[in-house]
């Protein structure tokens, strides 16, 4: 039977194995993502919350109509935001009567919107969260086009939302940018440019894991978080990224 979930992973991701992962590159606490594949449906995660209350956090993917009560439950869990991962997808409609309430409940819980979007198409998305007060989480470099790179207006776009302080923007998953080296060279010469616009405390490191439709070309988690290491080569910069950022932007107990 033909598999017509959204970016399936190619194999089972246990939150034990998610765990293995967080200690094989010496990470203290992780944030899950609902992945693409389970839709709205985000009972998996909440139990993985619920059985790792002190090491975990969550993002969550939900319908505008959402219940109160719903929401209430999910907190309690530990999820800290939702995820809207438009890549492919017609932009919500943000503007109506369900969105609108959606977004000003997020804002009353301070949760986040993490964005997962082609940087051509960041900006109607950002504008109208931003207008509505909530702090963002941008995916993967902001994926800049893999031709124009750092050219991208997309990704200066991108840039100068550094100064409003709401944003932060995930290095992560560079080969999501371009194939054969090209997401990693996108990612050396984006990393300067998002220091100097978002400064440190507003990066964000992400495993990507379970790289999801890149299974066979990212096999080791620890590929990625040694190329942190190349971009950033000072660790009281890597520190910041790695523990300061996301202790305050996810509310990790010290």
């Amino acid at each position: 039977m033909l598999d017509s979930r959204r970016a399936p992973s190619g194999y089972d991701a246990t939150p034990e194995d998610y765990l293995k992962m967080l200690d094989a590159t010496s990470m203290t606490h992780g944030v899950l993502i609902q992945p693409s594949f389970l839709g709205a449906d985000n009972s998996y995660l909440i139990a993985a919350l619920r059985k790792y209350p002190d090491r975990l956090r969550g993002i969550v993917v939900v319908e505008p109509d959402i219940s109160t009560e719903q929401l209430d439950r999910m907190q309690r869990a530990g999820v800290m935001g939702i995820r809207l991962n438009l890549v492919g997808l017609a932009k919500p409609d943000l503007a109506s009567a369900a969105w609108r309430g959606l977004l000003k409940e997020l804002r009353q819980r301070e949760w986040q919107v993490e964005v997962h979007q082609l940087g051509r198409e960041l900006q109607p998305v950002l504008d109208t969260l931003l207008s509505a007060g909530l702090n963002i989480v941008v995916d993967h470099f902001g994926r800049p086009d893999p031709k124009l790179g750092i050219d991208d207006p997309g990704f200066h776009y991108l840039l100068s939302l550094g100064v409003t302080g709401k944003v932060w923007v995930k290095i992560s998953a560079a080969y999501r940018n371009g194939a054969n080296g090209r997401g990693e060279e996108i990612a050396r010469a984006a990393m300067p440019l998002l220091q100097q616009y978002f400064g440190m405390h507003q990066l964000l490191w992400g495993s990507d894991w379970p790289h999801t439709l890149f299974e066979k070309s990212i096999k080791h988690s620890e590929q990625q978080r040694q190329l942190l290491d190349e971009l950033l080569p000072d660790s009281k910069d890597r520190k910041i990224v790695l523990d300061d950022a996301p202790a305050n932007l996810f509310s990790f107990a010290p």
